[in-house]
């Protein structure tokens, strides 16, 4: 396994690292991998999520309505006058 030190840690910051590795019974360096690891997930699916809707947005660009294509807003209006 690698290791990994970091320096010049903001005092308030290695204190939150404490109380929430006191709250989930693991030391600091079992806690800071945990939110080391949670962090990348999270930015690794926000890159996911925008390359999925990139790709929405490239098809729907390509896509083709039929002329009597009546807005969906049009449709619930008139659904809710009934």
């Amino acid at each position: 396994m690698a290791t990994l030190h970091v320096r010049n840690v903001p005092d308030k910051l290695y204190k939150r690292i404490q109380k929430l590795a006191e709250k989930e019974n693991r030391s600091v360096t079992a806690e800071v991998i945990q939110l080391l690891s949670q962090g990348l997930q999270m930015r690794e699916a926000r890159g996911n999520a925008a390359a999925v809707i990139d790709r929405i947005q490239s098809y729907a660009q390509n896509v083709e309505l039929p002329r009597d294509w009546r807005d969906s807003v049009e449709l619930i209006r008139e659904d809710r006058r009934r």
